[in-house]
């Protein structure tokens, strides 16, 4: 065992939970049932090649299916396809949304946006928000954290002095592992977007700072016009775009309102055969009622507010092993062995609630031996009996108990009970168990006498779900 995992679990970096089945209510402005936001990727002129200082001309997300970089070489089909987007498509698509009074925030890479004067200034003139999407449209996974950052403050830079002010909202794209973390350090940004993992905002804390995170998207995205498996036809973007509305603008009208992004490039969505199914798209939002067409920063400060970050103090994943086996050593009726074991076990956000710590401790639980469950349900008292009547049951146990009302037997009750009690541990060898919580006296007793008839291996598996049950109920009252 190393002395990492004495001191902290094994811990998972992800968290596979997020806001589980009850995302909590957005609030949008107006009591909007659908926040949407359309995302411009503005990358022309800062993609790879040879004269911006690249190894490699370019071969993301462009009409050249399947293009690969040419090493030392100019692609003058791939550089002429990304001009494209900057003399042609952003014009288009500046009309359209102007025309249409939508908003829209920009990706804007730091050099493509430094070699388009005239387009900032038509960005600026439109109100529309500009974030950065780095320094250079390159991939940035192989780069080590220090040039990484490296290339974050100089974009944080380059774009102040491109635009007059510093950016707001940070998106890589071609992102690495460091970059949320980066960006939540250094760049003072009210939203980060590397990231896909919901549809509503949500905070990231890395330990010395809380970064809100506003989800980007891949897939409501025209990138699939580039992809091998993706969008060849406008119709197939357009109902890809209206369904996934729809399908968000009934969930707000349930009542749990949620986010739609749409992700758009110049070089893309800005060609004229792709143009008219974002303009049927952008009239038949318009159409609706109670939607929010919101800038990203707008959608940021309103999370702020109406959802500010929470410090959770004591996460079970995060705990030292002593602290976790004191907080979670009693789960499991006088058996901390459970819980010493469990916390070697890997853990991460999702195992922050009861069911997720209920998860570990079962698990030790269930590959234990025969003899040592045996010892768990040995530990358990019975029902009304005399550790009851001499008051020396656990905390737990005593309030389990009560709720049921075993705390107020009559005589000829309590006669009864003694009487099975004693019948049931010679026959089987360990005491009656059930999860009282819910059932009163009676339902208890006509489970008792149902039960003492079943074979003791029966038994033995019933009481052991018993127990789990009775732990997963501990751990809910303690943590939920």
């Amino acid at each position: 065992m190393t002395d990492k995992q004495v001191t902290k679990s094994i811990r998972y970096d992800r968290d596979m939970l997020g806001y589980g089945a009850n995302p909590p209510k957005a609030n949008w402005p107006n009591n909007a049932k659908i926040a949407m936001q359309f995302v411009l990727n503005y990358e022309e002129g800062g993609e790879n090649c040879l004269l911006h200082g690249d190894a490699a001309s370019e071969a993301f997300l462009s009409e050249i299916v399947g293009a690969q970089q040419w090493p030392g070489q100019r692609h003058w089909n791939m550089e002429s396809i990304y001009e494209y987007g900057s003399r042609a498509g952003f014009w288009r698509l500046h009309r359209l949304f102007t025309e249409h009074d939508v908003p829209v925030t920009v990706y804007g890479v730091a050099t493509a946006l430094a070699r388009s004067p005239e387009q900032v200034a038509a960005m600026q003139d439109a109100d529309w928000e500009i974030a950065s999407h780095g320094l250079k449209w390159i991939e940035y996974k192989d780069f080590d954290r220090d040039a990484e950052e490296a290339h974050m403050r100089e974009a944080i830079q380059l774009h102040y002095e491109v635009t007059g002010e510093h950016p707001k909202g940070w998106y890589t794209g071609r992102c690495s592992a460091n970059t949320v973390d980066l960006a939540s350090e250094i760049g003072d940004f009210a939203y980060v977007s590397d990231s896909y993992a919901d549809d509503l905002p949500y905070w990231y804390d890395n330990g010395d700072k809380a970064q809100l995170v506003i989800p980007y998207t891949l897939d409501t995205n025209d990138m699939r016009f580039a992809a091998v498996q993706g969008f060849n036809a406008g119709d197939q973007f357009y109902c890809y775009l209206k369904d996934s509305f729809d399908s968000l603008y009934a969930e707000g009208a349930a009542g749990t309102p949620k986010m739609l992004n749409i992700g758009l490039h110049c070089r893309l969505v800005g060609r004229p055969g792709r143009i008219a199914a974002l303009k049927r798209f952008i009239e038949y939002v318009k159409s609706h009622d109670d939607v929010w067409i919101a800038k990203r920063i707008e959608i940021a400060d309103h999370w702020a507010k109406t959802h500010p970050f929470v410090k959770r103090a004591n996460r079970p994943s995060t705990m030292t092993k002593p602290k976790f086996v004191e907080q979670f050593g009693g789960i499991f009726e006088h058996s901390p062995w459970i819980a010493e074991r469990a916390y070697e076990r890997e853990m991460g956000a999702a195992h922050d609630t009861a069911i997720g710590v209920h998860s570990v401790l079962a698990a030790e639980f269930r590959k234990a031996s025969n003899d040592e469950r045996m010892g768990v349900l040995r530990a358990h008292p019975d029902l009304a009996g005399k550790l009851a009547a001499a008051k020396r049951l656990t905390a737990e146990s005593t309030a389990e108990q009560a709720s049921a009302g075993l705390d107020a037997l009559t005589d000829e009750e309590r006669a009864r009970f003694t009487e099975l009690n004693q019948a049931y541990v010679k026959k089987h060898g360990f005491p009656f168990i059930i999860a009282v919580k819910g059932l009163n006296k009676d339902q208890i007793l006509a489970q008792f006498e149902l039960r003492i008839h079943n074979d003791s291996e029966t038994e033995f598996s019933t009481a052991c779900r018993q127990v789990e049950r009775i732990a997963l109920l501990r751990l809910k009252d303690m943590l939920d």
